[in-house]
């Protein structure tokens, strides 16, 4: 497995590849992987005749007072998962390799970032977008793999991909969980013992909510209501945002008449956590 970190040998490599008529295939990473990491790289492998994983902690989706400099980097364990899986190229740049100069140019879709994690953190999707677009002009692979962790990231770049007429394929997968239902992140690892087993109700909230709607709950609001009272009996709990909203459009919905996702941003003590699950209500007769 080869590591690089310039952008012009990643260039010379993808060429190589595709002269040997291999598929591309590109595991976008901020690193400190895990088995949710893992298991995109599993699926790349498995499609792709040549597999990258990129690991770069993004400067410009973080605000001054957000945990740029406390997000867990661990290239030396990383690049170590990345050869047990037999990936083929691990590209890990330089901030300066990636936004020479000051920068002036950015990439944004709007309307899908308006909503959930766009509304509280209004830089982030700009941030990602622009290092997003960056990876695809380098490397050109023909499929991408996102987690469906990051559901509205995954929907904007979708998004993106569409409008700018990029010719890649980005390809959803599942949430992975640890074994409370907690979804696997990079920033769990910055979460003590106590603050560890209080994560779980996210999953908890999210399950008592699908619950609701299942059984006929057609009011968000209502809905909302019981997930906010799972979440905020944990001491060390602080709601960022609990939403239900248009599963494709990702606009808060009034009436729960058809499939929608809950999507919550939980700060438990210091680390801000994200989920959400997809709900499909039962059919009303007429």
């Amino acid at each position: 497995m080869n590591i690089v970190e310039k952008i012009a040998i990643m260039r010379e490599s993808i060429q190589a590849a595709r002269g040997k008529g291999l598929l591309v295939g590109l595991v976008p990473t901020m690193g400190a992987l895990h088995e949710g990491h893992l298991s995109l790289v599993r699926r790349c492998r498995d499609e792709c005749g040549f597999a990258v994983v990129s690991i770069f902690v993004n400067p410009t989706q973080f605000a001054p007072n957000e945990d740029f400099d406390n997000y867990p980097r661990t290239l030396d364990e990383d690049y170590l998962m990345c050869k047990a899986l037999d990936v083929d190229l691990v590209f890990a740049p330089l901030r300066s390799e990636m936004y020479p100069g000051s920068g002036h140019s950015w990439v944004e879709v709007d309307k899908l970032s308006d909503y959930l994690c766009g509304a509280s953190r209004p830089h982030f999707f700009r941030g990602v977008c622009t290092v997003v677009g960056k990876l695809f002009n380098i490397m050109t692979p023909d499929k991408a793999y996102f987690g469906q962790k990051d559901y509205q990231q995954l929907a904007i770049i979708h998004r993106m991909v569409i409008d700018l007429n990029i010719p890649v394929d980005i390809v959803g997968c599942p949430t992975v969980r640890e074994q409370d239902g907690l979804a696997m992140s990079s920033r769990n690892r910055n979460l003590d013992p106590g603050q560890r087993e209080q994560a779980a109700c996210l999953h908890e909230a999210l399950r008592k909510g699908a619950e609701l709607i299942a059984g006929g709950q057609s009011d968000p609001v209502r809905v909302i209501a019981d997930i906010t009272a799972v979440i905020t009996a944990q001491p060390e709990s602080h709601i960022d945002y609990i939403s239900i909203v248009d599963k494709e459009l990702l606009y808060p919905v009034e009436v729960i008449n058809g499939p929608v996702l809950i999507a919550l941003a939980v700060q438990i003590g210091p680390v801000r956590l994200i989920d959400n699950i997809l709900v499909d209500p039962p059919q009303k007769s007429s």
